[in-house]
C-alpha cells in the first residue's frame, strides 16, 4: 500500500513551507538531504539547473551548501526538487521527518508536523508493504 495520489501531491508543498520558514543552517541541511541520492541528469533537469550548480561547484564527493545557494533556492524550486526526489529516493525525502524532528526550529511550526506525520505514515506503508510482499511466497509454499 502506498500513500494517495493526494499526499503525494501535499509532501513537496508541505517541504517548501517548511524551507521557506526554517533558519539557514536548516535550509541546508534540508537542501543535503534532498540532492545528495540525485544524479547528473536529474539535476540539471530540475528547476534550470540550480541545484546542478549547487552540486557541482564543490565536487561531486563535497556537497555543501553555501548561504548564497539557500538565499537563490525559492519554495517552487524546492517542490520541484521533493517531487523529483519522491521518485528517484522516497527514502531521501522521508528522511527529512528525523531532520525536522531533530531541529527545535522546524519541529515547531504546525506545517512541518503535517510533514512528519505524512512522511512517517508513508514509511510506515512501505515497511508494511514490503513485509507483505517478502511474506506472501511463504504462504503459497504452505498450501498443499
Amino acid at each position: 500500500m502506498t500513500a494517495t495520489p493526494e499526499k503525494e501531491r501535499a509532501i513537496p508543498e508541505l517541504v517548501a513551507e517548511v524551507y521557506e520558514t526554517a533558519l539557514p543552517s536548516d535550509r541546508g541541511h534540508m537542501l543535503e538531504q534532498l540532492l545528495r541520492p540525485l544524479g547528473v541528469l536529474s539535476l540539471v533537469a530540475i528547476a534550470d539547473g540550480i541545484f546542478a550548480k549547487i552540486r557541482f561547484r564543490g565536487g561531486w564527493q563535497d556537497l555543501s551548501v553555501r548561504l548564497e545557494d539557500i538565499n537563490n533556492v525559492q519554495g517552487a524550486h524546492i517542490v520541484a526538487l521533493v517531487d523529483h526526489a519522491q521518485q528517484v529516493s522516497v527514502a531521501a525525502v522521508d528522511g527529512l521527518a528525523s531532520l525536522v524532528l531533530a531541529s527545535p526550529g522546524l519541529s515547531g511550526s504546525a506545517a512541518a508536523m503535517v510533514l512528519v506525520g505524512l512522511l512517517l505514515q508513508r514509511s510506515r506503508q512501505g515497511r508494511e508493504g514490503q513485509a507483505a510482499i517478502s511474506i506472501r511466497p511463504n504462504e503459497s509454499s504452505l498450501d498443499p
